[in-house]
């Protein structure tokens, strides 16, 4: 048993995984961090809530608990940028997505940084390889679907408001172009702004895991936290995080594409 990693295992052929929804730092790593709140601040706030629904269809979903600026699981581990030329935060983030130093004194060193990855890195995807291994075994094709939200405004690593669906593929690379559509269309019907292969076009863990020759298609999904919370217009620790609303019709358009995903993997 792993404290800090949820697996909740189903026989449908789908994976959901939450790699940016813990909020948990390590009593030995609390010191290191400016604060608690802004080592939690860019998590992904309420999204596997927000997919609850998830275990409903079958789907195994799997998340961890431990905070992003801890390690981040879904970059690649080598520290190669997933974005060269553009802003972003490192395997172990020593900012935020707004810039703000995340480390008191020194951010950790290459031996604190392979601590980090063999503890917490390591077993996430060890568990995230088994499951897809299971499932594919099973069915024969299996969808790791990448769940994830961030602020539709982060002036550092983009500009303007991001539509309200992300979705990511690396340009076609990590899944058949038949499941990416089926998404794409069920976003557009929505009427709520999206966009395939834009500013966030799959992190590592899609871009690692998609083999759409070998029967997995992984694909991501950055959701616009508007959808399902109301951002407010300063983020400080006064107003944020801000409450997950359970009532978002987004939640059924969601459904819809997790649906989709399913119906992909089973034809």
């Amino acid at each position: 048993m792993t404290p800090w990693l949820e697996i909740s295992r189903g026989e449908a052929p789908l994976v959901v995984a939450f790699p940016h929804s813990g909020t948990d730092i390590p009593e030995e790593l609390e010191g290191d961090f400016t604060s608690a709140w802004l080592a939690r601040k860019d998590a992904d706030w309420w999204i596997d809530q927000v997919y609850a629904f998830a275990a409903t269809l079958g789907a195994t979903t799997i998340r961890s608990r431990i905070s992003r600026s801890v390690i981040d699981l879904n970059r690649n581990p080598s520290g190669a940028s997933l974005y060269p030329g553009q802003a972003t935060t490192e395997l172990c983030p020593t900012t935020t997505f707004a810039g703000e130093p995340l480390y008191r004194d020194t951010p950790p060193d290459p031996g604190a940084i392979g601590w980090r990855r063999s503890t917490w890195f390591d077993p996430y995807h060890d568990a995230l390889q088994a499951e897809i291994d299971r499932l594919k075994a099973r069915h024969g094709k299996v969808v790791l679907y990448d769940a994830h939200s961030i602020l539709s405004r982060v002036p550092r690593l983009f500009d303007g408001e991001l539509p309200l669906f992300n979705i990511g593929t690396n340009a076609g690379a990590t899944c058949d172009p038949a499941l990416s559509a089926a998404v794409v269309a069920i976003a557009a019907a929505t009427g709520r702004g999206h966009v395939l292969d834009g500013r966030f076009r799959g992190g590592w863990t899609t871009r690692h895991y998609g083999r759409p020759a070998d029967g997995i298609h992984a694909i991501q999904m950055e959701l616009a936290m508007r959808a399902y919370l109301a951002e407010p217009a300063e983020i400080g620790p006064e107003t944020w995080p801000a409450p997950f609303d359970p009532t978002s019709p987004v939640i059924a358009d969601l459904r819809a594409i997790l649906a989709a995903c399913l119906a992909f993997a089973r034809n």
